[in-house]
């Protein structure tokens, strides 16, 4: 709309100004943030539900600009609440998806992992190769065991952590982020909805496979004392939702947006993040090679689809 002389032009949408915190302030409320968080891990565990990892995020903010007003602080909660509470009912829907009587399928995968694998499952290679055969899951963790259970468990960290990274920086930036980031936690829910399949652990329980599959995901933090907490989706689980694998699927997210977005050469080492992750996936008998080929081609098609959205709204 047009403006007359003298008129004020308004934004349509307010400037934000950052607020302003003095360093020494921003650093002695991160180190106090930081050793509340290692006692909490010590004491109960690596936080990996939607809630938690929530509220230890806005504290972090919090810490960040500590001298920021309250209405900074709750302007977190504001812009959150929305795409949280989206993915909380992704988890406890997907916690509930194996209930409405769909039979899992067990063997579509593991014919498909036997050809890739040219007459063996590529999970059975590995902890032959890795673990021992058979695999014993007591037995001494190796450093890769170590790495892998790590990098595991970053899936329940990482895409949060992001997104509050991006909040702090770019509001814009965020936003196409959790679009991107509940986008396919949301697309994989239809999918496990629809089409429920067993990973290669169960089907090693149940008989599917000629050798044993072992479940070692834990197996490189044995020896620490750590494992990981849920504040309030404790048994929300779902051990059908295998096909896409939503681990692989995120990390193939988060490495194609930085790399989209980055512009130093150096981008390009990110891919080593979901190529450790998918090693590890099947390592550790959480997957199958064909359900990581799938979240990595899930997380292609969001992206693509949140891209094309977003262009022709100009955004």
């Amino acid at each position: 709309m047009a403006s007359g002389p003298g008129e004020v032009v308004r934004p349509a949408v307010p400037i934000q100004v950052p607020p302003s915190t003095r360093t020494r302030s921003r650093v002695t409320a991160l180190l106090v943030y930081a050793g509340v968080l290692a006692l909490w891990v010590r004491a109960f565990g690596v936080p990996s539900d939607t809630v938690q990892i929530f509220l230890w995020l806005w504290l972090a903010t919090i810490a960040w600009n500590v001298e920021a007003p309250w209405r900074h602080h709750l302007g977190f909660l504001r812009d959150w609440w929305v795409p949280v509470a989206a993915l909380v009912v992704y988890f406890y829907s997907r916690g509930l998806a194996d209930e409405f009587g769909l039979t899992p399928h067990f063997q579509m995968p593991i014919t498909v992992d036997t050809w890739i694998g040219a007459g063996e499952l590529p999970s059975e290679r590995l902890q032959a190769a890795l673990c021992g055969a058979p695999c014993d899951p007591a037995s001494d963790p190796r450093w890769y065991d170590v790495l892998f259970t790590s990098v595991y468990t970053t899936h329940f960290v990482v895409g949060l952590t992001l997104a509050m990274v991006l909040w702090l920086r770019n509001r814009g930036e965020w936003m196409k982020w959790m679009r991107r980031y509940v986008g396919i936690n949301i697309a994989a829910l239809v999918v496990y909805i629809l089409y429920p399949m067993a990973p290669p652990w169960m089907a090693s329980e149940e008989g599917y496979l000629t050798s044993e599959v072992e479940r070692i995901t834990h197996r490189g933090w044995a020896d620490t004392g750590l494992d990981r907490f849920h504040l309030i989706l404790t048994g929300v689980g779902n051990p059908v939702a295998a096909m896409p694998s939503l681990h692989a699927g995120i990390s193939f997210l988060v490495a194609l947006y930085a790399i989209q977005r980055l512009r130093s050469a150096w981008r390009w080492v990110l891919i080593a993040y979901p190529l450790t992750m998918s090693l590890a996936l099947v390592y550790d008998g959480e997957h199958y090679v064909i359900d990581i080929l799938a979240g990595a081609a899930l997380a292609i098609a969001v992206m693509a689809a949140c891209s094309f959205w977003e262009r022709s709204r100009g955004t």
